[in-house]
């Protein structure tokens, strides 16, 4: 029992880790629970079972609550676990793993969580779905399980759709809807070109997305359950949206009626639009921040491309980044922003796209991301981890950044390659 509560402080104390003004990676304890995985011995399925283990200790290791053992210990699902054999192999916990699937292609995962040094089994659950292929979010469900059983900071994040565009052939793009690993995935627009996907709101019922179906490029909001299409608005040359403000009643649209794209705030019920930047140049890819006040964006009135913010209802405007000449991509969260930034030639003598995190309150930044073209960040609904594309030699991947455990994971996308994202 002593251990149980030592493994539980541990997890708490990293409760209280998140990105400061100073952009600092806070250290965590060094000694991390060790959990095993298992299947058991008496199901029957363990084709699907073995990539759930798989997608699971991912998930455990992906959080930097656990460490992952990867030893052997199967016992039947309704068995005990062998106390001795698991504390010589300095176990602390245990996971055992069976499954049923049912006649109309559902599929159901059970789980128990023993305590190996308490000697008791403290979490039974089991998480179903309703079709066999979206098995990774069973997967995702166990380790948040686990995770908030240890009141460990939250990663919710896991069960969250991805949304992004792949481009299928010259002039074609489809919408897909993923787990975060990219392992289940599903088009939910298809045909004709559809690009620059951006939920609607945290519930993930629905997405704008810009669509040139139309005899202009035509921003549109769907709803992924029933189907239901409402057009926002047309505009020639580009329009896109690229961000929704917290309480999902504005968003903020990139068009170009006149020429040259500008950043537009919209407001869903009132369908009004109002113009926030009037310069003659080029603003596009407007993020909200300071509590939905403010603006960071990209512009080249300078030349090239840089961030810049503004106040929705004021002219002034305010250099953000003083690194590089090519910045770009931007994301934020509260008054933290990621951006794109282009650097000189790399070790491989190849141009590169790195991730740069920065405060909007002090001058402190941090590189995220070291080789290839790393774009179209994404901060995690809870501003802890980021999600981006990276294209590198070639192959194109939906990263994952823990900024508070300063490491990185990769899920390269099959055969397609990723245009925007977000989730």
């Amino acid at each position: 029992m002593k251990k149980l509560l030592l493994i539980t402080v541990l997890l708490i104390t990293s409760a209280f880790a998140a990105i400061d003004a100073k952009l600092e990676i806070i250290k965590k304890a060094n000694t991390l629970p060790k959990i095993l995985v298992s299947i058991a011995n008496d199901t029957a399925e363990v084709s699907t079972l073995n990539k759930i283990k798989n997608l699971l200790s991912k998930d455990l290791k992906i959080s930097g609550h656990f460490q992952v053992l990867d030893v052997q210990h199967n016992k039947n699902y309704y068995e005990s676990p062998d106390l001795n054999i698991l504390t010589n192999q300095n176990v602390d916990l245990y996971l055992n793993l069976s499954a049923i699937k049912n006649q109309t292609g559902g599929y159901s995962l059970l789980t128990k969580l023993y305590d190996i040094n308490a000697q008791a089994m403290i979490l039974e659950k089991n998480f179903s779905t309703s079709k066999e292929d979206r098995f990774p979010f069973l997967a995702h469900r166990t380790a948040i399980s686990i995770n908030d059983y240890f009141k460990a900071p939250s990663i919710s994040w896991m069960d969250k759709f991805v949304i992004y565009s792949v481009y299928k052939d010259a002039g074609k793009a489809d919408i897909m809807i993923s787990d975060y690993t990219l392992t289940f995935k599903k088009a939910i627009v298809s045909g004709g070109l559809n690009i620059f996907p951006k939920w609607a709101s945290s519930d993930q019922k629905s997405i704008y997305y810009t669509s040139y179906n139309y005899d202009k490029p035509t921003l549109v909001k769907l709803n992924i359950y029933n189907r239901n299409k409402n057009i926002i608005m047309s505009s020639d040359g580009m329009i896109a949206c690229s961000d929704v403000s917290d309480d999902g009643s504005k968003i903020l649209i990139t068009a170009s009626p006149l020429g040259q794209p500008d950043i537009y705030s919209y407001d869903i019920n009132t369908k009004m639009k109002t113009k926030i930047t009037t310069y003659s140049g080029i603003d596009v890819g407007g993020q909200f921040i300071e509590n939905d006040k403010r603006i960071a964006f990209v512009s080249d009135r300078l030349g090239s491309p840089n961030i810049f913010a503004k106040s929705i209802n004021s002219r002034g405007v305010e250099k953000l980044v003083y690194h590089s000449r090519n910045n770009s991509s931007v994301t934020s969260f509260e008054n933290n922003i990621v951006y794109a930034s282009k650097d000189n030639n790399n070790e491989l003598g190849e141009k590169s796209f790195n991730l740069y995190l920065m405060s909007t309150k002090s001058d402190d930044l941090k590189r995220l991301t070291s080789n290839g073209t790393n774009q179209f960040p994404k901060f995690s609904p809870d501003g802890e981890s980021l999600l981006f594309i990276k294209t590198f030699r070639g192959i194109s991947s939906l990263g994952i950044v823990r900024l508070n455990f300063n490491k990185s994971y990769l899920f390269p996308s099959k055969n397609a390659r990723i245009q925007s994202i977000d989730w």
